[in-house]
């Protein structure tokens, strides 16, 4: 059995795309800036752990669990925008990040950060065509999977070492990251509703 370098470099440069590992760290901070160093730390492998487990779950039977609930690619992309933009709006409107619990950590590493911010619609979507033009090849599903661990251990990488930001920002910082991030959250939201509008027209 083979490993298909192209395959894997093209679903590579894809999900890296797509999932912005740099892009991350704003929005990383502004949900976690606030808790403690332990928290930060946890959350920064939860989330890549949780979007591994999602997008992993969607390449292996992704296909079948949209044709079984009659879910297609722009239902995807509609339901991650409007997740989206209500994270957005809690924080422009100064929820979340700056009023954290101790619960916090756990949760922000699963909403949003895990799914819908790095496993969102376009990433899912992105590995269920890759799978799908595999055609049974063994060395393409290796590439694949091969690619899908790679990013999540960039982006891994990416938010841990992001925390040391925060010593340099300090609190005035991260609630300013807070604000930018939220209105670029909305952009991205309203971009994925709008996605979504012109995928179930086209689809008609």
């Amino acid at each position: 059995m083979g490993f298909d370098v192209t395959e894997y470099t093209t679903v590579l440069i894809t999900l890296i795309v797509i999932m912005d590992p740099p892009g991350q760290i704003p929005i990383f901070l502004s949900l976690v800036g606030h808790q403690s160093p332990a928290d930060r730390h946890r959350a920064a492998w939860q989330a890549p752990a949780v979007s591994l487990l999602v997008i992993s779950t969607f390449a292996l039977g992704g296909k079948f669990i949209l044709a079984y609930l009659h879910i297609g690619v722009p239902a995807l992309q509609g339901a991650g925008g409007l997740l989206l933009l209500l994270v957005a709006l809690q924080l422009l409107n100064g929820g979340g990040a700056s009023r954290p619990t101790a619960s916090d950590g756990v949760n922000v590493a699963l909403v949003p950060l895990g799914t819908p911010l790095l496993a969102g619609p376009g990433a899912i979507a992105a590995v269920i065509v890759a799978v799908s033009q595999a055609s049974g090849e063994a060395a393409s599903y290796l590439a694949i999977a091969a690619a899908i661990v790679t990013v999540h251990v960039v982006i891994a990488i990416v938010l841990r070492f992001s925390t040391v930001l925060i010593r340099i920002l300090g609190v005035g910082g991260v609630t300013l990251l807070a604000k930018i991030a939220g209105l670029l959250l909305a952009a991205i939201a309203v971009q994925l509703i709008a996605n979504s509008i012109m995928g179930f027209i086209d689809a008609r």
